[in-house]
């Protein structure tokens, strides 16, 4: 389905894959520069934390309850009403199924009660393009994702338009800052209450296995250091033993993360010699200042400029699923009423599954 191609598209974005409801109004101009009008987010930290991670039941009813009222709220912060919409884009996967629905339901019943166009999002394109809401990125660009559910490097062409040079083969960066984190008493979420008791830590005292040392390529693998450092966990006795360990899966997921991003800038630069080379890095891990700062070192020591979101929009966030939509209305895409949910949905669908990473199931190959 075409949209009619406009100056400026003015786009509600919405965002329901995990554990935060999210409605934002983003408006990309004709040049390519971006306003972020407003990004609401309502989270659910409270409602799982008793858990200690999230329950994806819990996450869909409290999307429910949520999705109308942050939707009204984002439209009152930025100052606009349906009428002055040009389109509503909502994440359609991947993500917890029940949640995923609850946005992009809500989205087809704005397009169609107000005769908009639909972009049926994938929540890696919006962190895909979540640096360009803070600064002109230009593609192509090397991209590092990184988050509680996604741990893959790719190569961004242009819209839409990615490769999968890496991925990881079990675990993602995130989810292990979490596991550890949960395994050494830390409260949910978990990856940031690591970060700041790896602050007062000595990353030299525990010794972690590293992955895949000999293996070529770009994919990674944190489960051997997620076991291993629960393990260590249990005997941590002291604040300072906490401190210490925490510390040290810090520095083993930093330079996994950092080794495996070096042999794509050297991928990347090859295939693109002559060409100003970029390297972002996005998602949830992002925010980590300690990831954030070796990972522009590195891309400096490669000739690479660096670019990452602004902090607001390293975790999950509706401005960035506004700004894919905006992106592909301008050259005039959009989606059907009907576009389905889905739970799997790889940014690289022909690379997952003529090279998957994990057997793909019923609901299609993982990212």
């Amino acid at each position: 389905m075409e949209a009619a191609i406009t100056d400026a598209e003015t786009v509600l974005g919405l965002e329901t894959s995990c554990d935060e409801t999210a409605a934002a109004v983003v408006r990309r101009h004709a040049d390519g520069t971006v306003e972020v009008l407003s990004s609401i987010v309502a989270s659910q930290i409270a409602q799982h934390a008793p858990y200690g991670g999230v329950v994806p039941e819990i996450a869909a009813r409290a999307h429910v309850e949520s999705i109308d009222g942050v939707a009204a709220e984002a439209l009152r912060a930025a100052g606009v009403d349906y009428g002055d919409l040009t389109g509503v884009a909502a994440t359609a996967g991947p993500g917890l199924v029940g949640g995923v629905m609850v946005g992009l339901s809500f989205g087809k019943a704005v397009a169609l009660a107000r005769g908009l166009p639909l972009v049926a999002v994938n929540h890696l394109e919006g962190h895909a393009v979540s640096a360009r809401l803070g600064a002109h990125v230009a593609y192509p660009f090397l991209l590092l994702l990184v988050s509680g559910g996604h741990c893959q490097l790719l190569a961004v062409e242009g819209v839409g338009a990615c490769r999968r040079l890496g991925s990881t083969m079990d675990d993602a960066a995130g989810e292990a800052f979490d596991k550890i984190a949960k395994a050494l008493g830390l409260p949910y979420p978990g990856g940031p209450a690591l970060e700041r008791l790896a602050e007062g830590g000595d990353p030299e005292r525990y010794p972690l296995p590293r992955a895949l040392l000999g293996r070529e390529g770009c994919d990674f693998s944190f489960s051997g250091l997620k076991t291993a450092a629960a393990r260590l966990a249990e005997g941590a006795r002291s604040d300072q033993d906490r401190a210490d360990l925490a510390a040290a899966v810090q520095a083993a997921i930093t330079r996994q993360l950092a080794e495996r991003s070096e042999r794509a800038m050297a991928l990347f630069s090859r295939e693109h010699e002559g060409r100003d080379l970029r390297f972002v890095v996005a998602g949830g891990v992002a925010a980590n200042r300690t990831v954030r700062g070796r990972l522009e070192a590195a891309a400096q020591a490669h000739g690479f400029a660096f670019s990452a979101p602004p902090l607001a929009y390293c975790t999950d966030n509706a401005a960035m699923i506004a700004l894919a939509g905006a992106e592909r209305l301008s050259l005039g895409l959009s989606d059907p009423l009907d576009a389905p949910a889905r739970p799997r949905w790889p940014l690289d669908e022909a690379a997952a599954l003529a090279n998957p990473t994990h057997v793909p199931g019923r609901k299609g190959a993982k990212a």
